[in-house]
């Protein structure tokens, strides 16, 4: 199978540059990378793609039990990857997707020298010391209504993970954005989304990590944002002025402002 059409990957920047793998999270497409990729592009050769399912991937390719789990995503960034023979890259995951890098890491550790974590959650459901956001009756009440009305769950929804209500088209993108996806599709990412529980992964983690946390997120509460930090001895815990979900369009500057001291202190 052709991975670059498959996932729809793009490559950009400069071309002989260390590289930077973007990946977006639930509901979403690399369209969501548009305002971080122009501050990366003229050092760095980004790699951009769509996991299967979303954005301009290949639909057929989908297989609900290949990501009934985070290790099938896992398993779509090691094959690009590969098929673009990488080495030594930086993979930045919002969301979700900072799990999904997390696993592919530990499957090609030659590939992917270092993390970057934007809004990360390792597990979205409270449990005794640990505070992940919901309780795990909201989690099924969030599925039974995603299940049910998908168009207009992602309405409601969308705009509370943006935040920012005085920006209104920042919420109104995310929703045309979730809107666009699949409503069968969108279901199985957001099961295997919002029941992982990645948090013993997070003590594998040798490689410099970035956790880049926003000072306000009903997604991932800054709690989430400490625990992460604390759970990865190579990692930099940096918290941005921004709000919501989704810093690299609601705060692209300062977004990429912390991602790029991050790339040039590595080795």
């Amino acid at each position: 199978m052709d991975m670059r059409r498959r996932n729809n990957v793009t490559v950009t920047g400069r071309p002989d540059g260390p590289v930077v793998v973007l990946a977006h999270g639930f509901g979403c497409d690399q369209n969501m990378w548009r305002l971080i990729v122009p501050a990366l592009a003229e050092d760095y050769r980004l790699v951009l793609f769509d996991y299967v399912g979303s954005g301009g991937s290949d639909l057929s390719a989908f297989d609900p039990r290949r990501y009934a789990s985070l290790d099938g995503y896992a398993q779509d960034v090691v094959e690009v990857c590969q098929d673009l023979d990488l080495e030594q890259a930086v993979f930045v995951g919002h969301s979700v997707s900072a799990m999904v890098g997390l696993l592919a890491a530990q499957r090609i550790p030659e590939r992917i020298r270092a993390l970057v974590m934007v809004a990360p959650s390792p597990c979205y459901i409270d449990d005794d010391g640990y505070r992940g956001g919901f309780s795990a009756e909201d989690i099924d009440e969030l599925l039974e209504a995603l299940e049910t009305n998908y168009l207009g769950w992602s309405s409601a929804m969308a705009p509370v993970i943006m935040g920012n209500p005085e920006r209104p088209e920042l919420g109104q993108e995310l929703t045309n954005s979730f809107c666009a996806t699949d409503p069968d599709i969108a279901r199985v990412f957001a099961r295997t989304t919002f029941l992982s529980d990645s948090r013993e992964d997070l003590k594998s983690v040798t490689v410099p990590t970035l956790v880049l946390e926003c000072s306000q997120d009903v997604i991932a509460p800054r709690e989430v944002g400490a625990f992460v930090h604390a759970a990865i001895p190579a990692s930099r815990l940096v918290t941005l002025d921004a709000t919501g979900h989704c810093p690299q369009l609601s705060a692209p500057e300062a977004t990429a402002a912390a991602m790029l001291d991050f790339l040039k202190d590595l080795p």
